[in-house]
Formats: C-alpha cells, structure tokens, sequence
C-alpha cells in the first residue's frame, strides 16, 4: 500500500474514532452551546492538544468560586482545552493553595485576594501572576439579633472571621479602625473580639452561642441566617459601585511562561462560564450546587442557596484597584509590610479574550507586569 494511502487510511480510521467522543462531549455539555464554527467542532473531535498534556486546577468548594464550580461541571473548561487534559484540586483555605502552587502541584487558582497579595510579596515577586478576575461581592455582616440590632452594638461582642489575615479579617479590621474602635490584629482582642473560625464550623460556633456574628462569604453567611442570625451589614456597601474584588485568577510565572495558550484556555472558558451564568441564574446555581454535593457529599439547601447566591456578581475584571486598596487595609491593620505589587497582573492574554468576545478590557490599576 502506497505511503498516501496508507496516511489516508489512518486519518480516517483516527477520525471515526473520535466521532462517538465528540458526540457525547455534545450531549453532556450543560450550557447548550454546541461549537460555533466547523474549525470549533474539528478541534473538539480531534481532542486537539495545546502546548501542555494537563492543566492542573485549584480552587476551593465555595458559592464565590462559582465560576470554577460550574466552569468545572459543565465541562466548559475542558471545551476550551480540547485534548489537554483538566485535573482539579480543590482547597479551604489560601495558604495551601498558594503552597500548592509553589509546589508545583496546581498550575492555576482561583483564589482570594489577600493570599495573591501575601504569596506574590513573600516571593518577592517571583511565583504567581493575576490573570483574570472571576467574581465580586458575597460578603457580609451577620449577627445575632438578640445581642446585636445596630453596627454601634458590635463593639465588645464577639465576632467570627475565617482565618488571621484572611481577605475577610482584613475587611473586619479594617472596618473596626473606621469606627474608631481598636483591636491588637495579631490576637483579635480589643474592643471587639475577633475570633478567627473556619468556616466549616462557624455555624456550630454560632448555634452554641460561643460568637455573637461573623463576617463571612457566602455560603457561610446565608448558613448563619437559616440560623436566625440578620445581615447588619453587606461589605459591598463599602465600596465604589459596590464592587470588590473576592476572586481571583492566579497561575504560577513558570506555568504562564512555557504555556501561554493553555492559560489562554483557561481565561476563555471563566469568560464563558461567567457569560452562561449571568444570562441563566437558575441552572448556574443548580449546577454550582451539583458540583459541592459531588465535592463535599452534601448540596446546600434551597434556602440558603437562594439567599447566598444574588449577592455574588460574576465578572471578569478583577477589580485591580480594589486589591490595591485590600493591600493598603492590611497594612494599616498592621498584617503586611508595605507590598511592592508592581507586575502582580498581567492582563494581556485576559484582554485579548475578552477583545475576541466583544466586550470591553479592563484595567491593571499600574500594577502590571512589564
């Protein structure tokens, strides 16, 4: 048999191999786009790789990780990888996704703010990048309504954060110094007590009545409030058109360096994700709430679900100036030196993404990578 022939014969044979994959990637894909072009449908069939054989994910099983959640479970990430594998880890707190990271071990997070300022300084600027935004909001304010029915009445209670130093204790100290109110940040005692709880069992903590509130993400927060607890205060009501900025995208410098087109992917499939889930609320959320029973063995409950869910906003700007700002309250709280973030963002692979989508690019704050 002729070489030609014999290449023609394989093509074919590698083709109709692929063709029942390509079906089911199809039937399976919840967010009811099929590819938009032939050169989309070919690339899928073909399970075309990218630069890198796997991509290694990290973000944690919570509503302001949404994006990740349903970008995971509706398989819209691994659309956009096509033949690069996608592998998952997931995480509870930031510290050890940032270990990860520096590990080795995942190659791109979605992540708080406070850990990407605190790995990117510690590293004096060598390990990660912010490459997108993800979302904002979801924070707030819930307190016992027996012990606590105005913000003057926090002072000389007790009240839950997730973590010393956490994007959330940040925010609490730093609204604590707005009332004029002080507290040593290192032990939380002062003139309110700032007990640092994980989220997991902050509201056992609530129910035995050992914390008065807590300033928490959802879906800690709505979980306090099918409790009895009331929402005193939404921490988007502190900032400039109600944004800040609670997650991230972060991906290691080596990562983003040698596989510049699977982060490209990546951004692609949040942009998407975020796009699917603005213009279909209902299956978003039940689909983000798939994804934690398959994580954690066990959905959240319609009622908290639905009153977690609308207080998050799903964006791709990562709101640079706003983690500028968190960078500037952690300081004044006295848990940061000074940071250099100068090259913390780098933004040119995210804007492109969103340039071939048309919609607008969005803004590094000066804190680009040069």
């Amino acid at each position: 048999m002729p070489a030609t022939t014999r290449t023609t014969l394989r093509r074919g044979l590698a083709a109709a191999a692929a063709l029942p994959l390509f079906i089911g990637a199809l039937a399976s894909c919840g967010y009811g786009s099929e590819a938009k072009n032939n050169d989309e449908k070919k690339v899928a069939a073909e399970g075309a790789k990218l630069s890198a054989d796997t991509v290694r994910l990290g973000y944690f099983p919570n509503l302001t990780h949404a994006t990740a959640l349903v970008g995971d479970q509706e398989g819209i990430f691994q659309k956009e990888l096509g033949g690069t594998q996608l592998k998952v880890s997931t995480f509870n707190a930031g510290p050890s996704e940032i270990e990860a990271l520096n590990a080795d071990s995942i190659d791109i997070g979605f992540i708080g703010p406070s850990p990407s300022i605190n790995g990117f300084t510690k590293s004096k600027g060598t390990n990660l990048r912010i490459v997108g935004g993800s979302a904002s909001g979801g924070v707030k304010l819930v307190v016992n309504p027996a012990k606590i029915k105005s913000l003057d009445e926090v002072k000389g209670k007790r009240i839950a954060t997730p973590q010393l130093g956490n994007t959330q204790d940040v925010a609490f100290l730093n609204w604590i110094s707005e009332k004029g109110w002080s507290v040593d940040a290192q032990s939380g005692k002062g003139d309110v007590s700032v007990v640092r709880t994980d989220n997991k069992i902050t509201p056992d903590a609530y129910k035995s009545g050992s914390i008065d509130g807590a300033w928490v993400p959802e879906p800690t927060a709505s979980k306090l409030v099918s409790q009895g607890a009331k929402v005193l205060l939404d921490e988007s009501d502190l900032w400039p058109d109600k944004k800040f900025v609670i997650t991230n995208i972060i991906v290691s410098q080596k990562f983003l360096k040698a596989h510049p087109d699977v982060v490209e992917a990546v951004l692609r499939g949040s942009v998407k994700t975020n796009e699917w889930i603005n213009a279909n609320q209902d299956k978003a959320k039940a689909s983000a709430n798939a994804k934690l029973k398959e994580l954690s063995g066990k959905p959240l409950g319609a009622k908290v679900i639905d009153s977690a869910w609308p207080s998050i906003q799903f964006i791709d700007d990562p709101l640079a100036a706003t983690l500028r700002a968190q960078a500037d309250h952690a300081v004044k709280a006295g848990l940061l030196k000074q940071p250099d973030l100068n090259g913390i963002y780098d933004l040119k692979a995210l804007n492109k993404v969103l340039k071939a989508a048309g919609k607008p690019e969005v803004s590094d704050a000066g804190l680009g990578a040069k």
